[in-house]
């Protein structure tokens, strides 16, 4: 089963993809609790018992319209959960007296359908693509592959080296007058310990080949390296969203911080689908502003 993570201010919506269907079922208590601002799973879970119950007596279609699939819980482990699909989770946010209905509204119709949302689903792809040869891995043409595979028909740049300097709160990544030059300077560092192919995805971060999409294809990337290389990937799950961009800014002057974070979260899970689908919701959580 293709699971997915999606973040609304923060708050994890867990969502599952019905094959025969064709189409994404989510959450109830995960849109109840982002709806309440509410991390408590038992309150959440008797929300949803008096809501439903309500809408029985009122013979809404809403109930009628729940699934229930095995979804991974904080524990690790997959128990049944009340599911709704796309309509069905429009119907129950219109049915919770929330400041935050006609947000989170805008937030979940938009979302699949942005540059971003386009672009995860096709990161998703990427675990069936066998797109990149063994021999290439950890090469800026990888790289480029890895970027061209994730904004085709996105961005006229996919997959194509900046020709422009760009920088990023208040710092300049590699000037383009130099890029490729550097560029060939990352292909020939050497890889085969973790702290040499943690340098090497620093490096390549510094470089920021692309105008647009460096992170979400150097991520996808480093953990290609870690695989071949180590026989183990990072799960991105493990690491918290703002101490991954604190120790990424401070990695050119010290990548402590940074190993330690990547280190913590190593697994040997390489060939787990749904620890790359969750790694891919993760680094693009990473991106949202």
């Amino acid at each position: 089963m293709k699971t997915s993570i999606r973040f609304y201010n923060d708050r994890e919506v867990r969502a599952i993809w019905d094959d025969k269907n064709a189409k994404w079922w989510f959450s109830v208590l995960d849109i109840v609790g982002v709806l309440n601002m509410q991390d408590d799973y038992q309150k959440n879970r008797n929300y949803w018992k008096y809501l439903k119950n309500k809408l029985k007596k009122e013979n809404s279609q809403l109930v009628s319209a729940t699934n229930q699939l095995k979804l991974t819980a904080a524990d690790g482990k997959k128990y049944n959960t009340d599911v709704l699909d796309n309509e069905g989770v429009i119907m129950l946010a219109k049915n919770i007296p929330n400041t935050k209905v006609a947000d989170f509204l805008d937030w979940f119709t938009y979302s699949d359908n942005s540059i971003d949302g386009k672009s995860k689903k096709k990161a998703y792809e990427f675990w069936d693509s066998q797109l990149i040869d063994d021999k290439d891995v950890g090469t800026t043409k990888s790289l480029q592959q890895i970027h061209a595979y994730l904004f085709g028909g996105l961005y006229d740049f996919a997959g194509k080296i900046r020709t422009k300097t760009i920088s990023k709160g208040g710092f300049t990544f590699c000037l383009a007058q130099y890029l490729q030059q550097s560029l060939q300077d990352i292909d020939r560092m050497p890889e085969t310990t973790f702290d040499e192919i943690v340098g090497k995805y620093i490096e390549m971060n510094i470089a920021h080949p692309f105008m647009e999409g460096n992170g979400r294809s150097t991520r996808i990337w480093l953990d290609l390296i870690l695989k071949k290389r180590l026989k183990q990937c990072v799960d991105w799950s493990r690491i918290n969203k703002n101490d991954y961009l604190r120790a990424m800014e401070q990695s050119g002057a010290d990548s402590t911080a940074i190993k330690q974070l990547l280190a913590g979260a190593l697994t040997n899970k390489i060939d787990d689908r749904e620890m790359f689908m969750k790694g891919i919701d993760y680094s693009y959580y990473y991106e949202e502003q």
